[in-house]
């Protein structure tokens, strides 16, 4: 193939950079999220706590209403994200209750450090103008990925020893502004799923070895997302974004091995399928010039975490695991300032409750409300090349976990586990850096 002219190496260079960032995203591990959602979409944006994203123009914004490109130039935007949770989970007096024996301590291992895990988080987008009014777009992300690893000797080894969540969500998208003042957007997102379960089982007689369950399984699901941009006088811009909830079905196996006596016809490894819900989400913020180079952001989004109810596996053993999360409101605050005709710094702060419930916290997710620190900027190289860093705090609250597992239920096997423990306070470090390209 021969190319004819320096404009059809330019209108490859966003396919080849868009393919790159892909790749990366394809090869990325799970990260710590508030629940197990990823916010950090955008490195300029992590710099103000994630503020204002609905309401901002570009590529950088994609992910959080499809109009943002509906009045900007084309472009490419790419990032990947750094976490690095800490904290400490222990034992509250957590009981099991064998047939035919009294209740009695789960013994094992009474305080555990670090189970979430930490890794990295990409994001890449891109835009292209059609013409005046028009524009196309696509981001690849990975918006719910997590992990928590637990040793199998732990007190909390009957819910859970890891947990492992990956998705990658492809939206291509288009945007239409009518006037410079208005932007519709319109996306659909393709989402890959990819889940790992695993937990002790016990068995019958005391002091025998407990059993391994483990579950995995993948698909492709399939949502929409969609949103508005109304930019008013003296760059006053408002901005509304939703994204539906998207139900996964996964295809996988089941895997029982280490029950003996009477439950070792239990063991078994076999085709099975998980289901479960993402929640969908609805973000409304606004961007206000106030002179001197100072732009104020906010944004609230209600998250629908009531959609994921539980994660219920089918046939052959059919049970529930994670349920009974309620929705939750996020609201951040930031700046952007213009300090030279090349530097912007960014703050943020965003307050960020847990959807999971004290009554019934499961110790795959030990999650707490949330309170980020953040800050960062973006600096000018070219023309058409920004580079933006972002660096952010993570304060989670202690919150304690609490669940009722029964196995082997209604037969006279029935083992009932009370876990009772309590995640102490947590904190995570949260680095970004990425970069823009115009077209």
């Amino acid at each position: 193939m021969h190319f004819d002219d320096v404009a059809d190496s330019r209108a490859l260079r966003p396919v080849l950079l868009f393919g790159t960032a892909i790749g990366l995203v394809l090869t990325a591990a799970p990260a710590r999220a508030a629940g197990f959602y990823l916010q950090e979409q955008s490195v300029r944006g992590w710099g103000r706590a994630n503020s204002g994203e609905v309401a901002d123009q570009g590529p950088a914004s994609l992910w959080w209403n499809p109009a943002a490109i509906g009045d900007a130039e084309s472009g490419f935007s790419f990032g990947g994200t750094a976490i690095f949770p800490q904290g400490r989970v222990r034992d509250q007096g957590t009981l099991i209750h064998r047939p035919g024996a009294p209740l009695q301590p789960v013994g094992g291992l009474a305080e555990l450090r670090d189970p979430v895990q930490g890794g990295v988080a990409p994001d890449a987008a891109a835009a292209l103008r059609l013409g005046r009014h028009l524009a196309v777009g696509i981001v690849v992300a990975s918006p719910f990925s997590y992990t928590s690893d637990y040793d199998p000797a732990g007190w909390q080894r009957y819910s859970a020893i890891r947990t492992r969540l990956f998705t990658v969500d492809v939206q291509p998208s288009i945007a239409w502004s009518p006037t410079p003042a208005l932007s519709i957007g319109a996306g659909l997102n393709a989402d890959y799923a990819n889940a790992l379960l695993s937990n002790a089982l016990p068995n019958l007689a005391p002091g025998s070895p407990d059993a391994r369950l483990k579950l995995k399984g993948k698909s492709w699901d399939f949502g929409w997302s969609a949103g508005a941009q109304l930019r008013g006088p003296r760059g006053l811009t408002f901005g509304i974004g939703y994204k539906s909830a998207i139900t996964h079905k996964l295809d996988g196996t089941v895997e029982i091995t280490g029950l003996l006596g009477p439950l070792a016809a239990r063991n078994l490894d076999a085709a099975t399928t998980a289901r479960f819900t993402t929640p969908w989400q609805l973000a409304i913020g606004a961007r206000m010039p106030v002179g001197a180079g100072l732009t104020l952001n906010a944004q609230a989004v209600r998250y629908g975490w009531s959609r994921f109810d539980r994660i219920h596996v089918g046939a052959p053993i059919s049970s529930d695991t994670i349920e009974n999360y309620r929705d939750t409101w996020s609201v951040a605050f930031g700046i952007d300032a213009k300090a030279s005709a090349r530097l912007t710094l960014r703050a943020g702060v965003q307050i960020d409750p847990t959807p999971t419930r004290d009554a019934s916290r499961d110790p795959r997710v030990p999650d707490g409300d949330r309170l980020d620190f953040n800050a960062g900027a973006s600096l000018r190289l070219s023309r058409t090349l920004m580079l933006d860093a972002a660096a952010g705090y993570t304060h989670l609250d202690a919150s304690p976990i609490a669940r009722a597992e029964h196995f082997y239920a209604g037969t006279p096997a029935q083992t009932d586990v009370l876990t009772d423990g309590r995640q102490l306070r947590q904190h995570a470090l949260v680095l970004a850096l990425g970069g823009r390209v115009g077209f």
